[in-house]
Formats: structure tokens, sequence, C-alpha cells
């Protein structure tokens, strides 16, 4: 009898789902696939898929048993996905309404996306109008996005092919053995890792935003090109809400708001430098004098360090190596001085002037000490980002067993801060080691850990952010939401075993050993500058009574209180509340309604009655009426605010 042939059974794809369920399927599936084999709507819905916790395509074929995560606009990967997505749309529709313009880069960032063009002229805001009328024409075109796969040199090839250069620029950076993905979409094909949409009706909630210069490769002897930023989002309704945002960010513009209010100017005789007026200079008071209260309550010892020392300690520090791009130089008598970009080195050097016992730690240093950094000209904005601030910095050496309770009372003391200058939603973030840095992986696993052991012990929860940790230790960051939702990263605690190890830092512990202590950088507002620029823009210009430079402002009816108006006003100043007098010969209600555009907070008006009783009759900005008051009861009021 003859052999016969018994065909070999093929092996089955096994699809695991996040639920735990499992699929089957004769021939490997695509991620739509097994989406459609769920049903119709999720099919519909998909966007992308995560295959054994990669990001993929739709349309990727998943040829051995996986898990499978199908994403969605629900997904917290899809927005990115969309707007990696948009900024293709964007560049597509640049080429067909202006031929020979060449595609460069085009990333993803926090509200949306930019890509760079080079073309024969700048592009205009005009522009933008005819470009995004494009976008929607090829979104209504449905095209698909098809990936595909070439070597370096193929890619080069194909790329200069079609004329675009600056892509193939880009790619010949890259290392020769790596395989290139690109991504086609009806006429347009661009680099990219991916992964995108399955097709450009997918894309519907956008808006272009501006243009801007952009120097290629960010360096200033290339060719300017232009930057055209978009948002886009997952539905009308989130990008209405994000362009009312927009609106609300422009009311509260903290340069409009200070040149309204008389508070700062900056001038181009100093970029990122700032000049304070005497109102704005009294905010600046009210905030440093309130930081000094909780640091000298909380046992810190006020020090001041030089502005500029020699580029020797620097290169001890490990700024020089880590740092220098950032930081300003000057030379005397042929040697040369860095300006300080930071306090940390001069704070060592204080605690290394006389030696210290372990009895004697935990130290505590603060300073609001000035630094200077050299920011790109286009990083500037206002005085949330400048080339000159001042911090209130502090530093406090102790002992590793020190670390965690430290790290626990540094944490309610900036919550107590942030609570009392109205910000109320806090968020904490860990930033863990960067890939440039000092020190081995053991010592930056103590400090991580040492970091996570103190939010523990506070019963803090908090995201973890790789990568992005100081060169010389990790960090604990505090990100506050303004009035209308924006967040701000403020506050830090950073955990550093290395920079005392460096500078030659330390003490004589129990066992009369000469040892290291621990460093930890910390400051709850950061920089004064930005932090009293989203205050202004937090309150809308409209500060709380303790904060605002003009607490009161006392006004005559007529000439014939001018002497008792003069006399109230420095009253008052002598009680402790910060007043001004407007005796000019204008009508009272034009003086109440400019000073209450002013935002002063208690407007005091005084007629004949008023001077002969020795009282002033109380508004608010808002326009409540108070009645009459003497002063004395007036300031007890003001006084009372300050407590609350």
């Amino acid at each position: 009898m003859g052999a016969f042939f018994i065909p070999k059974i093929q092996d089955m794809i096994a699809i695991t789902l996040p639920d735990g369920s499992r699929r089957e399927f004769e021939n490997p599936p695509s991620v739509y696939d097994v989406a459609a084999s769920i049903g119709a709507g999720l099919a519909k819905a998909t966007l992308a898929g995560k295959v054994d916790g990669e990001l993929v395509d739709a349309s990727k074929i998943i040829d051995r048993d996986a898990s499978l995560e199908i994403v969605t606009e629900k997904s917290p990967e899809a927005l990115d996905i969309l707007r990696h997505s948009t900024a293709h749309l964007l560049a597509q529709a640049v080429q067909r309404k202006f031929p020979g313009a060449q595609v460069t880069i085009g990333p993803v960032i926090d509200t949306g996306f930019y890509y760079d063009f080079s073309y024969e002229r700048q592009f205009t805001p005009e522009d933008l109008v005819v470009i995004e009328e494009e976008m929607r024409n090829i979104v209504k075109e449905a095209l698909p996005l098809s990936r595909s796969v070439k070597s370096r040199d193929e890619a080069v090839a194909f790329f200069k092919g079609i004329g675009e250069h600056y892509k193939a620029e880009i790619i010949e950076g890259i290392p020769s053995n790596e395989d290139l993905s690109l991504y086609t979409q009806g006429e347009f094909t661009d680099l990219c890792r991916g992964p995108h949409v399955p097709s450009t009706d997918k894309l519907r909630a956008f808006k272009l935003m501006k243009v801007a210069g952009a120097y290629w490769r960010g360096n200033s002897d290339n060719e300017m090109l232009t930057r055209i930023y978009g948002t886009s989002w997952l539905n009308d309704k989130d990008l209405k809400a994000y362009l009312t945002l927009l609106e609300e960010a422009e009311k509260r513009d903290h340069r409009k708001i200070a040149k309204a209010q008389d508070l700062f100017h900056l001038q181009e005789e100093g970029p990122g430098l700032i000049f304070w007026h005497p109102k704005g200079w009294s905010i600046w008071q009210v905030v440093e004098q309130y930081m000094r209260n909780v640091y000298r309550k909380s046992g810190y010892q006020e020090v001041r360090c030089p502005q500029i020392l020699d580029v020797s300690l620097w290169k001890r520090s490990g700024h020089w190596e880590n740092y220098r791009e950032n930081m300003f130089f000057t030379e005397s008598e042929k040697r040369t001085y860095a300006l300080k970009p930071m306090n940390c080195p001069g704070h060592v050097q204080v605690f290394n002037s006389g030696l210290h016992s372990y009895r004697d730690l935990p130290i505590r240093y603060g300073e609001f000490g000035a630094c200077h950094r050299n920011e790109p000209s286009g990083a500037l904005h206002g005085i949330l980002r400048v080339r000159g601030f001042t911090q209130d910095d502090g530093h406090i050496f102790c002992t590793p067993e020190q670390v965690e309770g430290e790290v626990r009372d540094f944490h309610q003391q900036a919550l107590d801060v942030y609570n009392a200058f109205g910000f109320t939603d806090i968020q904490i973030k860990i930033a863990l080691r960067p890939e440039e840095r000092l020190g081995d992986d053991a010592t930056w696993d103590r400090a991580e850990n040492a970091l996570r052991d103190a939010l523990r012990s506070a019963g803090v929860e908090w995201e973890e952010l790789p990568g992005e940790g100081a060169f010389y230790g990790p960090k604990i960051e505090y990100h506050l939401k303004d009035a209308i939702g924006r967040t701000w990263q403020l506050g830090t605690m950073q955990v550093d075993f290395m920079m005392p190890e460096r500078l030659g830092a330390e003490y004589v512990d129990a066992n009369s050993q000469r040892v290291h202590p621990v460093m930890l950088h910390r400051a709850i507002v950061g920089s004064m500058e930005r932090f009293i620029g989203i205050l202004i823009e937090h309150h809308a210009g409209v500060f709380p009574t303790w904060l605002a430079p003009i607490q009161a402002v006392v006004m005559n009816i007529t000439d014939s209180q001018n002497e008792y108006v003069a006399e109230a006003a420095k009253k008052l100043g002598d009680l402790g509340v910060r007043a001004d007098k407007d005796i000019r010969n204008e009508k009272i209600g034009f003086k109440i309604r400019e000073h209450t555009l002013h935002r002063v907070p208690y407007l005091l008006v005084v007629g004949d009655r008023e001077r002969e009783e020795g009282l002033v009759s109380v508004r608010t900005r808002a326009g409540e009426d108070l009645g009459t008051m003497t002063l004395e009861a007036f300031a007890e009021r003001v006084k009372s605010e300050h407590a609350n």
C-alpha cells in the first residue's frame, strides 16, 4: 500500500487584546483586519495600533502571535498621530499651491505642529489662507497613506530625484546600514518613522496659526526658511476650545498688561534683560520679601555670591563640559571668567570655607541669586524667557539619611507658597537621568530612588520623565495650572551626589571620617522674572490686594481737598498701605474709570465732608461701594487681606 501525503495544518496567528481575550486568524491580519473582526464601528474609528507595545500603522501586518491595542481617538497616542499626519497634510498643500517649495522638517509640538519650507520668498499670513483651503481639499480627497521602506542610499537618490535636496541632506547624515520608512499620500512622499492615520479624511479639526523665520538646522550661517505653525485636534469642539483659550491668553499677555500698568519694559540694547519700573519693582519686592520670610522660617541662612568666577571653577563643577554654550564669558588680565548661569558652585564655596561636623547638618543656604544664560534670541519671550534672571535659589547640604525628610519638608513649603499665590492645581513629576550626565548608574539609582521615597512618604502621586533630569542629578518638578488651564513648570528639588565630590565639599561623620555631603538644589518660584510674568497672566493684571503695586488711590473731587488728599495718602503709607494720590483737574468719574482700568484694588474718594471729618469714601475696583471709613479702619481692612 503506497504512502499518502498529509498536508500540514497552517499555524494560526493568535492576537491577544487588552481585555485578555484572544482572536485567531488563518492568515496574518493587519491591525485594521483585527479591528474589523471585532466590529465595523471599531474598524471605522481605527487610527493605528500598538503591537506588543510598539505603535504601528493600521495597515501593519501582524505575522506572529502578539498583543494588540487598537488606537482610536480615545487613546492617549491619538493626538500626536493626528498632528504628525496633519504636518504632512500641510506640506502636501504647500507644494501644490507653491510648486518648487522644498520641505525640511515637520515635528509635533505641544499644541500642534510646524513645518519648515525653503521657497523663493518667505510665506506670508495671507498665504496661510490659501494653504489651509488646499489642506481641506486634500482631506475631502480621502487619500490613503502608504508606507514603504528604502535603504539610506536609495532614499537619498529618491529625494534628490524629486528635487528635495534638504531632505536628501538629512538622510545623508543617517548611518548607511539603516533602512528608512517613507510615507506617500497622493503625489506627496515624505521621510517619516510614522505611524500615520490611514487616510487624509481622518484629519478634520486643524488651523494654521502663524509664520516665522527659522534657519536651516538652527544655524544662522544657513538659509532662512519659513516655518508654518499649525494646531490640530481630535474634533471641532476641542479646536474651538483651544482657539478660545488663545484669545483669553492674548488678553492676559503679560507684555500688554505691563505696558498698560507701567510695570517694566524691554529694549533692543539689552535683549532678554528687563528694565523694571517702580510699580513692577513693587510687585517684585512683595514676592521677594514673602519668599525671604518663608526661607527664614524654614531654617535657611541667606548668602550672596559673586556674579563672575574664573572658568577653572566651572570646569571642576562640570558646567564647562555640559553647559558652556549657554554661558557668557569675559576676560581680564589674561584670565577668563564666566557670568554664573547657576548659583550652586558658589554655595559650595561658602560651605567649603569652614570644617563641618555631621552634627551641623543639614545646612541650608538661600540666595536671591542673579544668573545669566545665553539663550538664543529667537527663544526670548517677554519676561517668561530671558537672559538675565534671579532665582529664589537654595542648597541644602545633608547626610544621606536626611534627604527624605528635607525633600518632604520642601514639598510642603512649595505647596503652601503656590496656594498663597492662587495656584491650587499642581502636578508633580520626576525628571530622570539624561543621556549626557555626570556620574555612574549606581549613583543615579540612589538619587532617583531618594526622590521617589520622599514623595512616597509624603503620600504624593507623580509622573516620571525619562531623560529630562539635569546633567548632575534627577529632579522633582512642580507643574502648576493657571486660571485658564495652561501649565507652567516652576519649582524644583534636585538630589546631587556629584557636585559636592567634584568641588571637594566634606564634613566629618560620626566615625571621624571626612565624607561628601548630599547636595539638594531647590527653588520654589524658580526665576523671579518668569514667576512674576506668570502671576500677571494668571491674575490678568487684577492682582489680589496684598500683591498689587498700588493698593489704593486717594482722589479729590475739587481743588479744595488737595491738601487733605496728599496727607491721607502719606498717612496710609505710614500705616503700611501702598497708596497713591490723584489731584489732577479731571472729573471724578474719569479718574475712577482710569484707575479701575489700571486694576487698583481700592478707590478712595474725598469731598468736603470727608475732608472735614477725616474720612475717605471707599469703593472697590469691582464697583462695590463700601461707604466711608477712617484711614485707620481702611488700613486695617487692607492688613486683614494680607493676613488671609
